[in-house]
């Protein structure tokens, strides 16, 4: 217990480094242009965040602050220094939104501002406080609760799965794994958007649309799989790319330079959030991943460019080979780093950690009562 109290100080001093720096930020973004000067003095900052994550061993916390801060918040103040990117809005916004935004995986759906007969209409719709008003839910934003309290249910059933591990194939422990991967980002990324909902009024989409139901890699990786990321990819390296490679190769093969880039910018994304979990040498075991799934993403879109309707592949065909390739890909080169670092194993403490926890105030809360 006295590591966990050592880690979620840690923890603390972790983000309280990362408010202040973002408030740096914040503060810079109104003394000075967009451009070199205004990145020359965020690239600090942005070394600041690759290293954060070392302070802590927990990895969960870890995965977290790794994501969130040298990931996210590194893509989104880049942006930013060259006035681009979600950080930035017309009129700017208020200082605990720019923190939530830059750290957290959320997107504001930026809407113009309604017409004075709109308003008319309806005067009683509410504006945020950087004057657009509440975005409308999507259709992917209308998951019901019941949706994640029953993969919450199925993420304690797996939990329970693990300690029989020793009377299970490999093959069916390494798909365990992967389903309690896949649930722990939906739920965590769940409740931040919960969380942004509750202080900011906002209304926001989940970051996963059933990626199990994708019917090509280029429906998993770009409507289904971790659409923020998705959505900051874009900005940061898919468009520029795209434009400039527009210039070289034509419009029509632009976007196959444009789209494995991305797939490169990830690879080096992960490679960077597996160091902060396992602090050893990368074996590019995750980069080949991505190079493998950009490359026939690629050869993907070329086929649909030169038979474009012509030749479709039903549902029920196309999902099963879909989440088959998916699947392989990951056993044979995302997995294996993960638990070489005793990802699981090292989950399942941070869970015992937080249940003994839970168990303690129960008990100190129950003898106060009595």
């Amino acid at each position: 217990m006295e590591l966990a109290e050592d880690e979620m100080k840690n923890f603390v001093k972790v983000w309280a480094i990362v408010v202040v720096s973002l408030c740096y930020c914040y503060f810079l973004g109104k003394i000075t242009q967009k451009g070199l000067s205004r990145l020359l003095a965020i690239l600090p900052i942005v070394v600041l965040f690759l290293i954060l994550p070392l302070n802590l061993t927990s990895i969960h916390l870890t995965g977290v602050t790794s994501f969130f801060v040298s990931c996210l918040a590194n893509l989104k103040l880049l942006l930013f220094a060259f006035g681009r990117g979600p950080l930035c809005s017309d009129p700017s916004m208020s200082l605990r939104l720019f923190m939530a935004v830059a750290c957290l995986p959320i997107k504001i759906q930026q809407i113009p501002p309604e017409s004075s007969s709109q308003k008319k209409q309806n005067p009683s719709r509410k504006t945020r406080d950087y004057g657009y008003p509440y975005p409308q839910m999507s259709k992917r934003s209308k998951k019901q609760p019941l949706n994640y309290i029953i993969k919450a249910t199925l993420l304690v059933l797996m939990l329970r799965i693990y300690d029989y591990c020793d009377h299970l194939p490999t093959t069916v422990i390494w798909l365990i794994f992967c389903f309690h991967i896949y649930l722990v980002l939906e739920i965590v990324l769940a409740a931040v958007a919960t969380a942004a909902k509750v202080f900011f009024g906002l209304e926001l989409e989940p970051q996963f649309d059933e990626p199990f139901l994708a019917t090509s890699l280029q429906d998993f990786w770009g409507r289904r799989w971790n659409l923020m990321v998705t959505s900051i990819l874009r900005t940061t390296v898919y468009e520029p790319v795209l434009y400039y490679s527009s210039c070289i190769v034509g419009r029509a093969a632009a976007p196959l330079p444009a789209v494995f880039t991305t797939f490169v910018v990830s690879a080096v994304m992960h490679e960077l959030v597996f160091y902060h979990l396992g602090r050893v040498r990368p074996t590019l075991e995750v980069t080949w991943f991505f190079l493998l799934h950009g490359f026939c993403l690629c050869v993907e879109i070329t086929m649909k460019q030169a038979f474009p309707g012509n030749w479709r592949l039903h549902r029920a065909v196309s999902r099963p080979l879909t989440i088959a390739f998916v699947m392989a890909t990951v056993f044979w080169l995302f997995l294996p780093p993960l638990l070489r670092c005793r990802a699981n194993e090292r989950g399942i403490e941070d869970y015992a950690v937080v249940g003994a926890f839970v168990r303690n105030l129960s008990r100190s809360l129950t003898a106060k009562g009595t």
